[in-house]
C-alpha cells in the first residue's frame, strides 16, 4: 500500500509538471502562431505537422538516452511531447479571437503585438487550453506508466504505477494481485480524471 501511495504521489506529479510544461509551451506558441497568421503561422503549424509524424515514445525514448535516464528528464520529455495539440487548439482560438472588436480597438489605440497577444488574445484562448490540459492529464500518466513499464521511465528503488505493473507482471502467476491492485489504482485515477 505505501508503494502504490508513493508511485501514485510520484505519477500524479509527473503528469501535472509534464502537463504544466505543455501547457507553457503551447500556449504561448499557438496564440503567436494564431494571431499573426499568414506564412509565419504557416512555417509553426508545418513545425507542429513535422513533429506530430514523429512517433512520441520514439522523441520521448531518444531524450531519455540522450540525456539519461532521470526523472526530471522524464517531466520535459513528456511535457515536450504533450505541447502539440494545446498549440494546435489554442492557434484555431486565436485565429477567431484576432478579428474580435477588443483586439481591434486595442490596435487601433496602438497596443504593440506582444502586448495584445498577451493581455488580449491568451486571456480569450485559455478556457479550450485548460479543459484540453485536463484530458492531458491521464494521458501523461499513461504514458508515463507505459515507459517505466518498459524500463524507460521511473527507476528502481522509486516506485510509479508504471514500475510497480511491471513488477506485478513478472509476479503475475505467483501473486496476482501485485498487479491487479496498482493496475486499478492507474485506471480508476485515469477514468476519474478524463470525467
Amino acid at each position: 500500500f505505501t508503494r502504490i501511495a508513493h508511485g501514485g504521489r510520484l505519477s500524479l506529479t509527473i503528469a501535472l509538471t509534464a502537463t504544466l510544461i505543455s501547457v507553457l509551451i503551447g500556449v504561448p506558441y499557438g496564440a503567436i502562431a494564431g494571431y499573426l497568421g499568414g506564412r509565419l503561422d504557416q512555417v509553426m503549424m508545418r513545425f507542429v505537422d513535422t513533429l506530430y509524424s514523429l512517433p512520441f515514445v520514439l522523441v520521448v525514448i531518444l531524450l531519455v538516452m540522450v540525456v539519461g535516464r532521470n526523472t526530471y528528464v522524464l517531466f520535459a520529455a513528456l511535457g515536450a511531447v504533450y505541447w502539440l495539440d494545446i498549440a494546435r487548439i489554442v492557434r484555431g482560438q486565436a485565429l477567431r479571437v484576432r478579428h474580435a472588436a477588443f483586439v481591434e480597438a486595442a490596435r487601433a489605440m496602438g497596443a504593440t503585438t506582444p502586448w495584445i497577444v498577451w493581455r488580449h488574445v491568451v486571456p480569450n484562448v485559455s478556457g479550450p487550453a485548460l479543459v484540453y490540459a485536463t484530458l492531458t492529464v491521464p494521458g501523461i500518466i499513461l504514458a508515463e506508466s507505459f515507459l517505466s513499464f518498459l524500463g524507460l521511465g521511473v527507476q528502481e528503488p522509486q516506485a510509479s504505477w508504471g514500475v510497480l505493473v511491471a513488477d506485478g507482471a513478472g509476479n503475475l502467476e505467483s501473486a496476482p494481485w501485485t498487479l491487479l491492485i496498482p493496475g486499478t489504482f492507474l485506471s480508476v485515477t485515469v477514468w476519474s480524471l478524463n470525467l
